[in-house]
């Protein structure tokens, strides 16, 4: 099967493990081409959204299609992959790191130096090939994480806050990595909390806020005016207080 994933149909999803509702009644549609980014304040869903899109947790609630709906999943699982905020290093060098990747999807021995090389030099690790990868920075750990993922080719890469441990020289450098992985033809959708991120990568945001998809716009207008007071607020640096979370009301200054 060489047929396309997309697009992802989300309808109605929801996710509630207990009592409360995490993600409330989420509905959109992804295409092909455009980076998305999911933005919105600390605790609006962000992750979770991005878990249950790539099948990582069931929904309580609702639909996730892809492509005519009749996919086998095996092939669809080959088709995606994701890259978390804090990804888990293999106890093994950089370059076997992308190598165990390459073999857990079939890929033959003969053939994995070519790709491991490949992969190092679109993300500037060749230097630290043999390095073991859990002594590497968090810049380049997060660098290899994209690599393991981006040599699987896979159509749709999904990205959970992926610089949000990162200083600014490292963030410039993760962004890089992502702006040449969507230029080579993978469809980006990325979870941020970070404005300034949001601006240099959307083409498109679908704002969050308390589980619920408050707001979609293309990335020009939703920075040039947000329609919604909630996505206002966020913009304009308001603090926006999650709901299950009580507001304090004792003067600790009096304590």
């Amino acid at each position: 099967m060489t047929g396309s994933i997309l697009p992802l149909r989300v309808t109605g999803l929801t996710y509630q493990p207990g009592s409360r509702r995490l993600v409330d009644d989420v509905s959109f549609e992804l295409t092909a081409g455009m980076r998305t980014v999911i933005l919105g304040p600390n605790g609006a869903g962000k992750s979770l959204t991005l878990r249950l899109c790539h099948g990582l947790i069931p929904p309580s609630a609702g639909l996730i299609a892809w492509g005519d709906g009749n996919i086998p999943s095996a092939y669809l699982t080959r088709r995606q992959a994701m890259v978390f905020q804090k990804p888990v290093m293999l106890r093994r060098s950089t370059a076997a790191n992308i190598s165990h990747a390459l073999a857990c999807h079939g890929v033959k021995r003969r053939d994995r130096p070519a790709r491991v090389a490949e992969a190092l030099a679109r993300t500037g690790l060749e230097a630290l090939a043999r390095t073991p990868a859990r002594v590497l920075s968090a810049g380049e750990q997060q660098r290899l994480a994209l690599a393991r993922a981006w040599i699987l080719r896979p159509e749709v890469m999904f990205l959970d806050e992926p610089t949000a441990s990162l200083d600014p020289s490292s963030t410039r450098s993760v962004e890089d990595i992502i702006l040449a992985i969507h230029n080579a033809g993978t469809k980006i959708i990325l979870t941020t909390q970070d404005l300034g991120q949001a601006k240099r990568i959307a083409d498109e945001i679908l704002f969050l806020d308390r589980g619920r998809l408050i707001e979609r716009a293309t990335a020009n207008e939703f920075f040039a005016g947000p329609a919604t007071p909630e996505a206002r607020a966020f913009i304009s640096g308001e603090l926006i207080m999650p709901k299950h979370l009580p507001r304090q009301t004792k003067d600790l200054a009096s304590e």
